[in-house]
């Protein structure tokens, strides 16, 4: 009994001491825990507006019409929703994948390059469009982008060929918001594969070099292969973000002859809500969204686990 007690009473001071050297970190914590309770947890209140019909004169917490389920149904009756959940997927999953193969082949090239000076220099020019907001960058767009002053359309006008309306055709605009999001982000993406890159032991270079393995050979065979646990890592973890297709660049870059082919969800809910003040109905929208993302991100980490043994905790 005695040993017993001194084992507890070790056990509480050992814990009591390790609460103490921790208390620090938990203080430096604190702060972002308060952040996300204040901007993440308590506007979970305001969910309740997607059953209701919403009238601001009334006051957030005063008596408000409750309609149940009409604010979703009346999303799915319109008939351009099923159009804002394609343009939303379609571009959403266009970007993951353009955005991996980009990432992943630059990686490579950038991994076989042995001039240091000229690699942090190609790194820099790539990372820089990552620092620029939407608007910054948008604005940079819309003027290279132009039909008749930009420099793209210049170049193809000087090899002989018709301007192209990049953000005015709606056919052109969903692969115009694809790749100018890649142009824009890819950079940062790199860091991840050539880290991966830089773990890769060297005795399998000199070995393959030995057998007569040529650079070429030697990236498919050894640095690929390495690379394929983060690859599927990153793929994975992707699918939490399917419906985020992008708000800030396409409100940058959209306008009303694109809109068949270039709205989604999130801009749609920026118009309902804000601009036409459909309150009920945007906050429905929001709902349905969030619901569909977390059930993508269990369903992500879960595979993560599965495939990659990732874990979150």
């Amino acid at each position: 009994m005695r040993a017993k007690k001194k084992n507890e009473k070790y056990r509480e001071k050992r814990t009591l001491a390790k609460f103490k050297n921790q208390l620090p970190l938990h203080v430096m914590l604190l702060p972002g825990v308060v952040t996300l309770i204040i901007f993440s947890l308590v506007p979970l209140v305001g969910l309740k507006i997607a059953f209701e019909k919403f009238i601001p004169a009334k006051g957030f917490f005063g008596e408000q019409q409750w309609v149940g389920w009409d604010n979703f149904e009346l999303f799915f009756d319109m008939p351009n929703a099923f159009s804002i959940i394609r343009n939303t997927l379609f571009i959403a999953v266009g970007k993951i994948i353009v955005s991996l193969v980009v990432a992943v082949t630059v990686s490579l090239l950038l991994n076989e390059i042995r001039a240091r000076k000229f690699k942090k220099t190609v790194q820099t020019i790539i990372y820089a469009p990552y620092f620029l907001s939407w608007v910054i960058f948008g604005g940079i767009l819309i003027t290279i982008l132009s039909p008749s002053e930009g420099v793209v359309n210049g170049i193809i006008k000087a090899i002989g060929l018709e301007p192209v309306f990049f953000l005015g055709d709606e056919k052109i605009f969903p692969f115009t918001v694809i790749f100018t999001d890649v142009w824009k982000n890819f950079g940062m993406s790199t860091i991840v594969y050539l880290a991966t890159l830089t773990g890769i032991d060297p005795g399998l270079y000199e070995a393959s070099a030995i057998d007569g393995a040529n650079r070429w050979q030697q990236a498919i065979h050894i640095s690929l292969p390495a690379m394929g646990p983060i690859i599927m890592l990153q793929a994975i973890l992707s699918i939490g973000g399917v419906l985020n297709a992008g708000f800030d660049q396409i409100l940058v870059l959209y306008n009303q002859q694109v809109m068949s082919t270039g709205d989604i969800i999130d801009t749609f809910v920026y118009r309902m809500g804000l601009v036409d003040m459909q309150y009920g109905l945007s906050t429905a929208v929001g709902v349905f969204k969030s619901v569909i993302t977390s059930i993508l991100m269990v369903l992500g980490y879960y595979l993560s686990f599965k495939f990659t043994d990732y874990r979150v905790w």
